[in-house]
């Protein structure tokens, strides 16, 4: 009996024995998991025996099937690099090819890196040049202050047909050709204050707000009618120019008349009125300056009894 209980004692202890070997070992049970066995983010994988296809388990051990990934010694073949795509211009031209980024300035930079180009408006200012620079055909807005641009061409805003603002203050212009604004079928704003302009060009009917002030138009810069088929504009603005009168006729629209500080000495009954019709008033005009001119405005009070307001000038 003793023999017996020493023999069951023994196979015992093996039995133990050989579970601590495999004690390490994981088993995912299916039953016991939610997720199914092929789904775990990190399956358990068995090797197999060189010299058997059959693995090697401990008998009642449920292992999962394991489905081994084959993996090549090839090297993996690199994707090609997708291209940036060429940047587009506000024109919708290429940057490579023709068009704002790619037309060089005199100081050999495309004008929307030597320039700042918002939306459809370029800025230039302060930026040292000598010429107006090749602009994008959908600029609406061109502000070029603070140069040294001394002349504008005949083509320098040619096929800008999108151009309503044209800003050149404080350059070295002395010389505009006649036909450099006329083909501007949009263009409503003209600053040129601040330069040495002699002459004025011709200029589309479309501008209802001008500004050559401190320039150098003197009695024969402006043309006689110059301003009479604009008859849209509504601010003229012509002070610190030398002007000897008031350039007439005036279009009906104007609201603000500056010519402060010119040399104008005398004005006509039918200046601002109309001699043979009393009844008329000019309702628009409600700004006219004239201080800073050798003229008494109170020797021809008929010539403004029309306005809504009387001028700001010299009334002794």
């Amino acid at each position: 009996m003793k023999t017996f209980v020493n023999i069951f004692l023994g196979f015992f202890i093996f039995e133990t024995a050989g579970a601590v070997s495999i004690a390490d070992t994981v088993i995912y049970d299916s039953d016991f998991y939610e997720e199914p066995l092929g789904e775990l983010p990190h399956p358990f994988v068995y090797f197999e025996n060189e010299q058997s296809d059959q693995l090697e388990t401990e008998i009642g051990t449920a292992l999962p099937s394991v489905t081994h990934e084959s993996f090549s010694s090839a090297p993996l073949a690199e994707e090609p690099e997708e291209e940036a795509s060429t940047p587009k211009l506000i024109d919708g031209s290429s940057a490579q090819g023709s068009g704002v980024l790619g037309a060089q300035t005199h100081d050999d930079l495309p004008t929307c890196l030597l320039c700042t180009c918002l939306g459809t408006t370029v800025y230039c200012d302060d930026r040292e040049l000598h010429v107006i620079p090749l602009l994008p055909k959908k600029t609406t807005y061109f502000y070029s202050r603070y140069n040294r641009i001394r002349r504008i061409n005949r083509n320098d805003f040619a096929n800008l047909s999108n151009l309503k603002r044209i800003d050149l203050t404080a350059n070295f212009i002395s010389e505009i050709h006649e036909d450099a604004f006329r083909r501007l079928p949009q263009l409503q704003e003209l600053v040129l204050r601040e330069n040495r302009i002699r002459q004025l060009p011709e200029l589309p009917s479309t501008l209802t707000f001008i500004d050559v002030s401190k320039n150098r138009l003197g009695r024969r810069g402006i043309r006689n009618e110059a301003f009479k088929d604009l008859h849209e504009l509504q601010h003229l603005y012509i002070t610190d120019n030398n002007l000897d009168h008031i350039p007439l006729p005036l279009p009906e629209s104007l609201q603000a008349l500056h010519l402060q500080n010119n040399n104008i000495q005398e004005m006509h009954e039918d200046t601002f009125c109309k001699m043979k019709d009393f009844n008329y008033v000019r309702r628009a005009l409600e700004d006219v300056r004239l201080d800073g001119n050798p003229i008494n405005l109170s020797k021809t009070p008929y010539a403004y009894m029309c306005l809504p307001r009387l001028p700001v000038g010299n009334l002794i």
